[in-house]
């Protein structure tokens, strides 16, 4: 689009800083620019190369960086109300004994509360969309107010129905059988066939089927979920392999793990989203791999419930999809994606005693490119034509002074309360320590009331 004078508008210019591209073949521009318009990237390149532009708002970016915006591949919005709460426990009693029973007294208007805070603190650190797996309570109505929530932020992404379906055997026989699993597994399937149909595939935030677990969920409950996504055109999201007990209470009830069983029954594939999956042996991770299924690592809580280290790069190599996820804010304590890149290249250096185990680069793939591809979102590399979806980062604090590697510092150096602007769709929703389209005062006011009553009610503190 051209202007009277012939020279090319655009709705936003971002100019002047480092631009982390995440395109291979445009690396970072130093002293770049971005223009945005009708919600997408229209030009990348130096700032002199997009001098001539005529934006109706230009951001001078000088002294910080432009990357495209965060992607977060799971978390549980609803857990925003225990936040610091459950502390010590292994994740199956963590569940039962802890989130459950705070689950069971949550409201619709506590759990849209929950999630108004959490797209903020998301939005507040750079996080543009995520993948929400909601479960409680996950009745229609409360599903599609989450999905409003995050919206209403200005973040997009889907918002994956938890469903518990019929109690399995193994639910039974280990305490977890209780008040999640409300409805046959058939009804599950028809109320989140409901929740699709309110906010499908192309909606700002989408709905997903969301299975709690693989290894405790309903057999039938995931091959219909499976079903469901690929008749839908969804994606589908379920815990998988997250500790190491998962694949040996499979193999005791079923005489298989649990990765084995989806593979067998032509469940996994490029709608396969599995939160987790640590526990994978050779053959598992081929099988996710040969599928293009797609893995939500979740490093930070990983290492809070001691949970295991991810086969990083042996499920790249396989072909897999890996991104990043934060995990619940009682199970993370912070919706901070930077905080989670830098424990990604951290864990596996420990874990493998190789300080070439994984790299900083490699971290930022997996909270840009990498997020969009298993959320399927036209995102995560800065280029025409993507969605603008986009973060500013300032680099002028002591903590990242200096930044001779821009992308190291990001990674290493960065924290979410260093992001200056998030946009999403070319859309600001938050700039000057502010979010854009919320009243955050109001929300924490809220969230905070609402948590003391709910602690209380649930007698879990």
């Amino acid at each position: 689009m051209a202007d009277a004078t012939g020279a090319a508008a655009c709705d936003l210019l971002l100019t002047g800083g480092a631009v982390v591209t995440m395109d291979p073949a445009a690396g970072v521009i130093e002293d770049g620019a971005v223009a945005v318009g009708g919600g997408r990237v229209t030009a990348v390149g130096t700032a002199a190369e997009l001098a001539g532009l005529q934006p109706s708002r230009s951001v001078d970016c000088r002294g910080a960086v432009v990357l495209p915006g965060l992607i977060d591949t799971h978390t549980h919005l609803y857990q925003g109300l225990a936040r610091s709460l459950g502390e010590g426990r292994p994740l199956w009693s963590w569940l039962a004994d802890f989130m459950w029973p705070y689950a069971a007294q949550l409201t619709r208007e506590d759990v849209r509360a929950a999630a108004l805070l959490g797209a903020v603190e998301a939005a507040r650190a750079g996080t543009t969309a995520l993948l929400d797996h909601h479960y409680a309570p996950a009745d229609p109505e409360t599903v599609l107010a989450v999905a409003e929530a995050v919206e209403s932020v200005g973040l997009r992404g889907a918002v994956a129905r938890g469903m518990a379906g019929t109690p399995s055997a193994v639910a039974r026989d280990h305490g977890l059988a209780g008040g999640l699993f409300a409805h046959s597994t058939s009804e599950e399937i028809e109320l989140t066939r409901e929740c699709v149909a309110a906010r499908p595939p192309g909606s700002r935030v989408a709905v997903w089927p969301g299975p709690h677990n693989v290894t405790y969920a309903d057999q039938e409950l995931l091959r219909a979920s499976a079903e469901l996504a690929h008749d839908l055109g969804t994606g589908w999201h379920a815990h998988c392999a997250s500790t190491l007990r998962d694949p040996e209470v499979y193999r005791d009830a079923y005489g298989t793990t649990p990765v084995a069983w989806l593979h067998d029954q032509g469940l996994l594939g490029p709608r396969s989203t599995l939160a987790h999956g640590i526990h994978l042996s050779d053959a598992e991770v081929r099988m996710v791999g040969e599928t293009g299924a797609a893995v939500a690592h979740c490093p930070v809580s990983n290492q809070y419930g001691a949970d295991g280290v991810l086969r990083l790069r042996e499920l790249r190599a396989a072909g897999a999809v890996v991104a990043l996820g934060t995990d619940g804010a009682a199970y993370n304590h912070r919706q901070d994606l930077f905080e989670c890149m830098k424990q990604a290249v951290l864990v596996q250096r420990m874990h493998r005693l190789d300080p070439e185990a994984s790299r900083s680069d490699e971290a930022l793939a997996l909270a840009t490119r990498e997020g969009a591809r298993l959320l399927g979102v036209d995102a995560g590399v800065l280029a025409p034509g993507k969605l603008a979806d986009l973060t500013v980062v300032g680099l002028g604090a002591a903590h990242l002074t200096p930044h001779h590697d821009v992308q190291a510092s990001l990674v290493y150096a960065a924290r979410g309360s260093d992001v200056l602007m998030t946009v999403v769709g070319g859309e600001v929703v938050f700039e000057d320590g502010r979010c854009t389209r919320v009243d955050e005062d109001a929300i924490c006011a809220e969230a905070l009331e609402r948590a003391t009553a709910v602690v209380r009610r649930a007698g879990i503190a």
